[in-house]
């Protein structure tokens, strides 16, 4: 985070349900979703610092979308526990850089992008980061 001060975070990888249709709010039922949520947290306390209005993305297929949220994720995947695309991640952060500073990207703005729309990934939303260059 130091080495490239980013306005747009993507942490994603792989993840997925222990006992699938189960005990979706018990963080030990993820493969992965800890790693995520510690991964969130410590880009907040970046963010906090630097004051950059950092946007987040994290998750992957199956991951605990309400626990991401809760820690500081702009956006995350997957609150109906589905295997999303792998390309989501990517269309969420580029709609976010291309969009204009002064706009409020909601989930809404690109679901229809999504493979599996708001099944897949859901979101609070976040302010765009295009500046005009003028």
């Amino acid at each position: 985070m130091e080495i490239y001060n980013p306005d747009i975070l993507v942490i994603t990888g792989h993840d997925g349900m222990l006992k699938k249709g189960s005990k979706y709010n018990d963080i030990y039922n993820y493969r992965n979703s800890r790693y995520f949520i510690e991964t969130v947290k410590e880009a907040r306390k970046y963010d906090k610092e630097k004051q950059k209005n950092l946007v987040i993305f994290a998750g992957a297929c199956q991951s605990y979308f309400e626990a991401l949220i809760s820690a500081g994720a702009n956006f995350a995947s997957s609150p109906a526990r589905i295997l999303i695309d792998f390309l989501d991640p990517l269309l969420v952060a580029e709609k976010i850089a291309i969009t204009e500073k002064y706009k409020y990207v909601t989930i809404d703005d690109i679901a229809y992008e999504l493979r599996d729309g708001k099944d897949g990934v859901s979101g609070v939303g976040a302010n765009g980061k295009l500046s005009k260059l003028t």
